[in-house]
């Protein structure tokens, strides 16, 4: 059943093919909410708020963004548009797509909100169109089926993600290297008990936990899933 009002905030249209030049955007509404995201977390973004930063009436932005998981889906598509790709891949998959991750990993860097929103929420815009599209070009010459390498799409991005919540929690906690240092310490004392014989091979070997490098190596085995063995 259709309706005239779609929920989806890309059906409807920004503005009304009739009447004065709207006195505000989508997008800057977005930005606004994208700043307070930032400042204070996605507890913090209130149209109330986004109405303050814009000096417009509270009510007056329900006639651009009717709900709030219509403004989230802005905010994560105007993130989205901060990924730095190409027009076309390299021709070298492995390295378009590990630049795409970063690219991905870097905004979510710049707001640590993004992840969690990402994981909860399914939400396609302009700006991951383009994404999908860069993903496509770049697995062109892959044989897999045009369904596979959407889900391999979702792979990739749900693992930037789950990396930049990881991240953004360890920060949170006191910081990554904190963290290796107790993990290392619980593991060492575990594998000395004796109960845990194949831990004990493991034990002393501590990942190189620096987030660049760890990134880096965790991405490359997904890419490996995506693509096949080097």
């Amino acid at each position: 059943m259709t309706t005239d009002r779609p929920e989806l905030i890309w059906l409807r249209p920004e503005r009304s093919a009739r009447g004065p030049a709207p006195a505000h955007s989508r997008a800057a509404i977005a930005a606004a909410a994208i700043a307070l995201a930032d400042a204070e977390g996605l507890a913090g973004v209130s149209m109330r708020k986004i109405a303050a930063s814009l000096g417009a009436g509270t009510m007056s932005l329900y006639n651009y963004v009717p709900k709030k998981e219509q403004l989230f889906d802005l905010m994560l598509d105007a993130v989205t548009g901060e990924w730095s790709l190409p027009d076309t891949p390299s021709g070298d998959p492995r390295a378009d797509l590990t630049e795409y991750a970063r690219q991905g990993l870097l905004a979510m860097r710049r707001h640590p909100w993004v992840p969690g929103l990402v994981l909860t929420r399914t939400s396609i815009g302009p700006n991951s169109l383009r994404c999908i599209e860069y993903f496509l070009a770049a697995m062109a010459e892959s044989d897999q089926p045009a369904d596979t390498k959407m889900e391999l799409f979702a792979i990739l991005n749900s693992s930037v993600c789950t990396f930049a919540q990881w991240e953004a929690n360890q920060r949170a906690q006191g910081g990554i290297e904190q963290w290796n240092i107790e993990l290392v310490t619980y593991i060492a004392t575990a594998a000395a008990s004796g109960d845990y014989p194949n831990l004990a091979g493991s034990a002393g070997s501590a990942p190189d936990l620096d987030p660049d490098a760890f990134f880096a190596r965790n991405i490359d085995r997904v890419i490996s899933v995506i693509l096949g063995p080097r």
